[in-house]
């Protein structure tokens, strides 16, 4: 059975949580399946991506690199599904097969925790707030630096959820 030792998008290493690579075989023909559990952040980076320059190191040492296409599935951990069409299965005869029939199906999720993803990469994303304050605490407000405001909201709810 083959594993992935590292992956890169575009020349970028990514961090991979847990990864599967398999052939899979249908009436059409041959796929080469990776799929990775990885961050939130990598996902929302390539998600709007259809196809991407692939360089996989297995961990016997060898080197796929390819353009593979890209499927997100969304629900679950944030993961990535690569594959590319397979004319030549000869050098990939120690991976594992897959076909629509199959009763083993790879299951990349396993005993990995969207907590444990977050501790490694949180994802940051913007929020707009509606309140109704009095007009003083409105003029202090705008004069204040986002990065200000980020910081002392990013504490203060820290020091909520604590209790």
């Amino acid at each position: 059975m083959a594993a992935v030792k590292t992956v890169k998008i575009d020349g970028e290493i990514i961090h991979i949580f847990n990864s599967v690579i398999y052939i899979f075989e249908s009436h059409s023909g041959f796929t080469l399946e990776l799929d990775l559990i990885v961050s939130e952040v990598i996902v929302k980076k390539y998600k709007q991506e259809q196809t991407l320059i692939i360089e996989i190191e297995l961990e016997d040492g060898r080197i796929i690199d390819s353009i593979m296409h890209l499927k997100t599935l969304s629900g679950g951990l944030p993961q990535l599904n690569l594959f590319c069409d397979l004319n030549d299965i000869d050098e990939y005869e120690d991976f594992d097969r897959v076909d629509e029939n199959s009763s083993w199906f790879p299951n990349v999720e396993d005993g990995i925790t969207l907590e444990e993803i977050r501790k490694v990469e949180m994802p940051n994303e913007d929020v707009s707030l509606k309140l109704k304050l009095p007009i003083d605490q409105v003029e202090w407000l705008k004069k204040q630096k986002k990065k200000d405001l980020n910081e002392m909201f990013t504490h203060l709810i820290n020091e909520i959820l604590k209790k």
